[in-house]
Formats: structure tokens, C-alpha cells, sequence
């Protein structure tokens, strides 16, 4: 019968274990110097060698020979448990057997001297399925087993073990193992079964199985299926996933409205029958990835990416602010709940979502008219740096007709933005006038945090600097009046004055824009972007 490549190269002895380092040289200590622990509680997710470990001690604690804490695997008794030709192992899974009965049976065995070995092991797998009573059943006999008798307790969620089960045992905490580790490994296998496989294509397996090696060595046994050469696309094909270049085509299509390129994405999906909403969890994966390059420096360092696909990552972060970013993220965190739903089409909901973080002009929520602001403020940023650069010629405003004074003297210029004049000094540079607040949106946010509602009126506003004067101009009588409230201009003055201390000395004003055109008008629609 043939037996799974993931049973046949398990690990013999703690040497062997990978990526466990921290836990296999305890035990091999234990073992060597005869102070093993009468109760073990392995504690980690799947396939990181929980069960491996449980055996391999199994093994050390009743090997005839053991060579510094490892079992030889010659002697009678590491034959005997090699060939489960032994009473005195016992496997168990909790999962089948949750009843306290179970446990009754347990407690009146441990009462027998072993049969043929040293030591009787019992270990228990997914041990947290047990019952309240079965715990409480198992807690004296954990506590104090006789001498000739070791448990071994395993499970993937430590969390629902008592804590007075817990503190009975000896606890090791198993680590997801490492993909540069899995990856190895699968190499050292590839070439002992003469399988074909790539570097990529090991740490992309690598990458998938989460840290489990048992899911890892699956993979590749399946991927070589046939005598299939084990490379990226064939592993992409047994994993069910897209690979990244549609990833990489869906945010460059986003970024540019391309709605040609978004719907090409998604019909390629469908026809290559893969799972959407597995396409759909890689692309929040990768906006995570973008949101950690435009906010850190070396965070995705962390994430165990190639050095192409960090720079891919960068190259793609470039393209959107970080408020657009957080926007999508959340468009694509609601439509991963849509689409887990029974009566979902997920390529209707693929298609929506991917076309709708392309407008942001689309939601009025408070995430898209800060991601609109932000996309805003960075093309003004633009814009003056080329004005200063000389790149942009800047043309003065046309004066108004000057007008004498009373002395008989000429009125000084005048120019206006909207409704307000504005006076500037006599002409012996550039025009002075309004200028834009460029952390408004930070501004924004601060609000955000006191009063949503506050906020939600803002967004709909103008903001700019007249000399010693904060302005938010809105567009009618019934927002001044919903804004212009004691509590609304402590919580704006306060915002202001955290963001930027120079604006500790202005005056804020909110006005009425009565000669606004729309009410998301803004004091820089006269330039051309």
C-alpha cells in the first residue's frame, strides 16, 4: 500500500524535527538526564509536529540505547513502537472521545504496570474536545500518575484547555515554522523521491501551507502527481490560486480606471473555474502589503516576500494614498462578507466592488471623502511644487479699478476668492491671497475620533487661510448653523491646534458660501489639474 510522503519521511528523532528548535533540545535535555516530566501539554496549530514530537519522546523515554537524549530506532522497544506493536503507546483522539467515560477507562488502566516497556505513554490529540466532566475526571490522575506512566496532551487551541489542566503540565508552545524552512525540506524530499522542483515553487508551498510542514509535503505530493514537474504554475493549478500577476493587474487596473482590465481579471477567474473569494483574500493580503509599505519602512520584511515581490509591492503602494488604500480595504473586507454568503453571485460582487473603489465620487461615507481629500491634497502638493520648481507660470489676478480715499490717496488691490475681498500690499512680487490648509484631512481625522457628525458636515466644506484667519465656508445657512456651536468649534479649534500649534493664534470663522456652485465645491476648481 502506498504510504503519504508526509508519513513516510515524519521524523524520527529530535534531530529531525524542523523549525522546533526551542522545544526538541528541552526534551532532549529531559531525556538525557532522566528528567522527564510525568504530563506534556504540546500546544500549536496543524502540522507542526505536535504529534511527531509526542511520539519521538514516546520513543526516548523507553529506548534501551538512547544516544544523548535521541532514540536509537534499533533497539526492541523503538521497534516495537515504530511497528505499533506495543500496548503501552497508546494514540488517542479526544475529538471521538469526549465522554467522561473515556477517561474512567484511562484512569482505572494507569493502575497496571506496563506491559513489555519501561514506560506507558498515553497521548491524547485535540484534547481540548474533551468534556467539563471528562477534565475534571482526568485532573488527579494528571496530577499524580504513577510512576511508570507519562501523558502527552495535544491541541490546536490551548484556550479552551482549564486552567487547572494546564498547570498540571509541562507546556510547549509550537511555532508556525518558517517558509526558508519548509522550503528546505522540501528539497531534501524532492531529491530523495526524484521530484522536479523549482526553488520558487518550494517557497511558494512554502508560503501556502501557513507554516505547517504536514500541509506543506501534501502539497508537493500532489503536485507531483504523475510525474508532473513541481514549478509555479503547476502548483498555482493543485493550490487553486490566481498567482500573483493577476493581483498585480486588478490594483494596476484600479489604480488607472481601467474597468476593461478589471473585467479581463475576473473572466479569467471564472473561466479557469478558480475560487473567487480565495482571489478576493490574496488581494486583501496584498493591500495589507501596500499599506505597510506606505506606512513603515521595513515591515514587510516580516512577511517573508522576495525581494521582486517587495519591490512590486512598493510599485504598487506609489499609485494611491494611504486614506485610498484603507478605503479599499474596507470595500474589499465588506465584499469577502458578501461573498461568504449562500445567496452572493461573487462575480457580480467582484465586479461591483473592483468598479467601485475606481470612483470614489461613488460613496459619501466618511473613508472615501477622506481618500477623495487626501487624493486632492497630493495633486495640490504637486502642483506647488512645480510652481516653484518654474515649471507652471503663475499669472497674477486682474486688480480691481483702484479707488481714491478720502486723503486723496489710492486704495490699495484688491482681489477675492468667492465672496470675501481680501487686501495685499502694493505690487512688488507675486499676489498674496487665500491659501489652502494642507493637513486638512489630518484635521479631519482628529475631529473624527470626538464627533463622526461633526466630521460629516466638514467633509462637505471649503478650508482655507486668510492671514490671521482660520475659514471653513459652507454651503448654505442651514450648515453654518449646524457647525457654528460651542462644542463644534472647541473640538474643530482643538484639532487644529494638535495638528499645527502655528494655528493656536488665528481666529476661526465658519461662513456661508453664498456663491458656491455645488456643495463639494472647492477653492482650487479654477485650476486645471
Amino acid at each position: 500500500m502506498h504510504q503519504a510522503l508526509y508519513r513516510k519521511y515524519r521524523p524520527q528523532t529530535f534531530d529531525d524535527v524542523y523549525g522546533q528548535d526551542h522545544i526538541t533540545s528541552v526534551l532532549k535535555y529531559e531525556v538525557a538526564n532522566n528528567k522527564v516530566s510525568h504530563a506534556y501539554l504540546f500546544c500549536g496549530s496543524r502540522g507542526t509536529g505536535k504529534t511527531t514530537c509526542a511520539k519521538i519522546l514516546a520513543k526516548a523515554v523507553n529506548c534501551l540505547d538512547p544516544q544523548n537524549g535521541d532514540p536509537c530506532g534499533k533497539c526492541d522497544a523503538c521497534r516495537a513502537i515504530a511497528d505499533e506493536a506495543t500496548v503501552d503507546i497508546l494514540e488517542m483522539d479526544a475529538a471521538s472521545n469526549t465522554g467522561v467515560d473515556y477517561i474512567r477507562d484511562i484512569r482505572d488502566a494507569v493502575v497496571y504496570s506496563p506491559a513489555m516497556l519501561k514506560t506507558r505513554v498515553y497521548i491524547i490529540d485535540e484534547v481540548h474536545m474533551l468534556s467539563t466532566s471528562a477534565f475534571n475526571a482526568l485532573l488527579k490522575t494528571l496530577e499524580e500518575p504513577p510512576e511508570k506512566v507519562i501523558f502527552i496532551l495535544a491541541t490546536t487551541e490551548v484556550h479552551k484547555i482549564p486552567i487547572t489542566v494546564t498547570s498540571r503540565c509541562q507546556r510547549f508552545d509550537f511555532r508556525r515554522i518558517r517558509t526558508e524552512v519548509i522550503a528546505n525540506r522540501l528539497k531534501y524530499i524532492a531529491e530523495k523521491e526524484s521530484i522536479t522542483l523549482s526553488d520558487d515553487a518550494a517557497h511558494l508551498i512554502g508560503k501556502l501551507s501557513n507554516g505547517g510542514m504536514r500541509d506543506a509535503i501534501s502539497l508537493l505530493e500532489v503536485s507531483a502527481g504523475q510525474g508532473h514537474e513541481v514549478n509555479l504554475p503547476r502548483v498555482r493549478e493543485c493550490a487553486g490560486i490566481s498567482g500573483r500577476e493577476n493581483i498585480l493587474k486588478a490594483v494596476r487596473s484600479i489604480a488607472n480606471k481601467d474597468w476593461d482590465g478589471i473585467f479581463s481579471v475576473v473572466a479569467e477567474l471564472v473561466a479557469s473555474s478558480m475560487n473567487i473569494s480565495v482571489f478576493w483574500q490574496d488581494l486583501i493580503a496584498f493591500y495589507r502589503d501596500m499599506m505597510l509599505a506606505k506606512a513603515t519602512k521595513n515591515a514587510l520584511n516580516n512577511y517573508e516576500l522576495t525581494e521582486d515581490e517587495i519591490a512590486e509591492t512598493k510599485d504598487c503602494a506609489s499609485l494611491f494614498t494611504l486614506e485610498t488604500i484603507l478605503y479599499h480595504s474596507r470595500l474589499l473586507d465588506r465584499a469577502l462578507g458578501e461573498m461568504q454568503s449562500k445567496t452572493c453571485d461573487q462575480r457580480i460582487c467582484a465586479e461591483l466592488t473592483l468598479v467601485r473603489m475606481t470612483e470614489g465620487r461613488m460613496a459619501t461615507d466618511t473613508e472615501s471623502l477622506l481618500s477623495r481629500i487626501a487624493e486632492l491634497e497630493g495633486k495640490v502638493n504637486i502642483l506647488s511644487a512645480q510652481i516653484k520648481s518654474g515649471n507652471v507660470a503663475v499669472t497674477d489676478p486682474i486688480p480691481e479699478e483702484v479707488k481714491p480715499t478720502d486723503n486723496g490717496q489710492s486704495a490699495p488691490e484688491t482681489t477675492s476668492i468667492r465672496e470675501e475681498a481680501v487686501v495685499i500690499p502694493e505690487r512688488t512680487g507675486p499676489a498674496i491671497g487665500p491659501r489652502e490648509v494642507e493637513d486638512w484631512a489630518e484635521i479631519l481625522r482628529k475631529i473624527e475620533d470626538k464627533d463622526p457628525a461633526c466630521t460629516a458636515f466638514l467633509s462637505q466644506t471649503i478650508s482655507c487661510i486668510i492671514g490671521n484667519e482660520f475659514i471653513i465656508k459652507v454651503a448654505d445657512g442651514f450648515g453654518v448653523m449646524m457647525l457654528d456651536t460651542p462644542d463644534n468649534r472647541k473640538n474643530i479649534t482643538e484639532a487644529m491646534i494638535q495638528t499645527n500649534p502655528d494655528y493656536a493664534g488665528m481666529t476661526l470663522k465658519i461662513v456661508e458660501d453664498k456663491k458656491a456652485k455645488k456643495q463639494t465645491a472647492s477653492p482650487f476648481d479654477d485650476i486645471n489639474f
